[in-house]
């Protein structure tokens, strides 16, 4: 058996049971799982003192913790080879983008009550063309629907969808260097905010932050100055999303500090539910929109911050007492997408999770998209938990739609009054399994379940948005204006 000195010689890489600490209805709940040590700190002060950054297997990233010496099992502990490379800066790359099907031209909605079927036809299952290089990297169908599953197996989510999800295409090189410049060169091709997969690999160092009346443990890594790094937890004020080290320090801000809601546009307020929108250019709030970018690195993975934010815009959620209005969440989006994104990136604040927030981000964006008259997609991979919280919406608005409307509907059609894009919708279907082949073509056939699921959802009377107090012109931008450093 290896002894406690010796293991800390050869500890990062090595693969072992490590006692996992979980909170399940306000109750403590161990269990031994195997993970993988990353890295470890204060190896100089002891052993009662030294601790190891392990990452689960099989579980996300934001799992990921610093543990002591206690909760290893180091007798079963499997050591790296000699001459591996031990780092903590693991490469993880993204998935890249599902295929998802064209939608057809013509479907048509046949019966009620009980059950509806809609026809498809075959052309509409044949998928697009897609550039080599994508094909190569994309997932089959079935491989998404086997990690839906698995994802749906480890986070016990409710159906209203709380959304957490990082930006889009993260790019594939694996060039351990990186810049300013690279980013800013890959985002004019791109337009994706997610570019850098060398940032994805870096340990957490941000343990817990303090906004409002809540303290949040943290997923991921953030790059905040290196002097908050050795704090066991930082202060954000929630208005101006400045970030403190110590409390003295914030109640001095707070004192000083006049922001009482984001400062942008309002475009959109509901006394009733007290929710509000606030558009923000990120050329004119240059200091908010950043803040914004640390702090929601702090839950997304796939989300890095080496060039600027002046080509998005960022749409601010927030609810509204008599202290202001509170950030609940957030998304951006290109003010150019070639594309079509109506997402560049969009998170529900954890302390705001599972209130339905998230459904009410994802209805916003198509929103705006209607009001535009474009259809919208968000982009893609997205992360575990946006995956979810997509896919719920697009299924509660298409049975919506089919379950409210009675005669021939095309494909298109469903997506001009959604804005949702044929592929996500064909997607959607596929996903559900409510495509079948009947006499000679197919048709998606609403069962009970469906109809049952539509009805249930109706009763819970969610908060909704409301098209009517949306009071939104869709900007417009001058060439000049569109490049970047303007």
């Amino acid at each position: 058996m290896v002894s406690p000195e010796d293991f800390l010689q050869q500890a990062i890489g090595a693969k072992l049971p490590v006692e996992k600490i979980s909170i399940v209805k306000g109750r403590e709940d161990r269990h031994w799982h195997r993970a993988e040590i990353l890295s470890l700190r204060n190896e100089h002060a002891g052993l009662d003192k030294v601790q190891f950054y392990v990452h689960y297997e099989g579980f996300n990233k934001r799992l990921d913790e610093w543990v002591p010496l206690e909760r290893l099992n180091i007798s079963q502990a499997e050591f790296a080879k000699v001459g591996k490379k031990q780092t903590a800066n693991k490469l993880s790359g993204a998935a890249g983008p599902p295929t998802t099907p064209s939608g057809g031209p013509a479907a048509k909605v046949e019966g009620s009550g009980s059950g509806a079927a809609v026809g498809v036809p075959l052309s509409a299952t044949v998928p697009q063309k897609r550039k080599r290089h994508d094909r190569e990297r994309t997932p089959s169908h079935n491989q998404l629907q086997a990690e839906e599953h698995r994802v749906k197996q480890e986070a016990d989510k409710d159906a209203d969808g709380d959304v957490v999800m990082g930006d889009a295409s993260a790019s594939q090189d694996t060039d351990d260097t990186f810049s300013k410049e690279k980013e800013l060169e890959k985002l004019r091709v791109h337009g994706s905010m997610t570019q850098c997969v060398t940032e994805i690999a870096r340990l957490k160092n941000i343990d817990k932050i303090v906004m409002g009346k809540h303290e949040i443990e943290t997923w991921y890594f953030s790059p905040y100055p290196e002097e908050f790094t050795q704090l066991p937890r930082i202060w954000i004020c929630e208005f101006c999303l400045e970030y403190m080290g110590s409390q003295r320090q914030f109640e001095r801000h707070r004192t000083k500090c006049t922001l009482r809601h984001p400062p942008g546009n309002e475009i959109y307020r509901d006394e009733k539910a007290r929710i509000s929108f606030y558009e923000i250019d990120g050329r004119k709030q240059r200091r908010y929109c950043r803040n914004l970018c640390l702090l929601s690195k702090l839950f997304l993975d796939h989300k890095t911050l080496y060039y600027d934010v002046e080509p998005f815009l960022f749409y601010i959620m927030t609810s509204c007492d008599e202290t202001g209005h509170h950030v609940l969440g957030y998304f951006s989006k290109e003010k150019q997408s070639n594309e079509d994104y109506n997402v560049a990136c969009i998170l529900t604040l954890p302390q705001y999770q599972r209130m339905g927030y998230g459904k009410l981000l994802i209805q916003f964006s198509y929103e705006l998209s209607k009001i535009e008259k474009k259809t919208g997609s968000p982009e893609k991979p997205l992360s575990d938990l946006g995956l979810l919280s997509y896919r719920s919406y697009w299924a509660d608005t298409i049975l919506e739609k089919l379950y409210q409307y009675r005669g021939e509907i095309t494909i298109q059609e469903l997506s001009d009054e959604t804005s949702i894009t044929c592929d996500d919708i064909m997607h959607t279907l596929q996903a559900l399994d409510l495509i079948k082949y009947y006499k000679g073509q197919f048709v998606m056939c609403l069962s009970k379940g469906n109809i049952q699921h539509h009805e249930k959802n109706v009763a819970k009377n969610k908060t909704r948005i409301d098209p009517d107090k949306l009071d939104w012109v869709p900007p417009k931008f001058t060439q000049a204006q569109l490049r970047y450093g303007y």
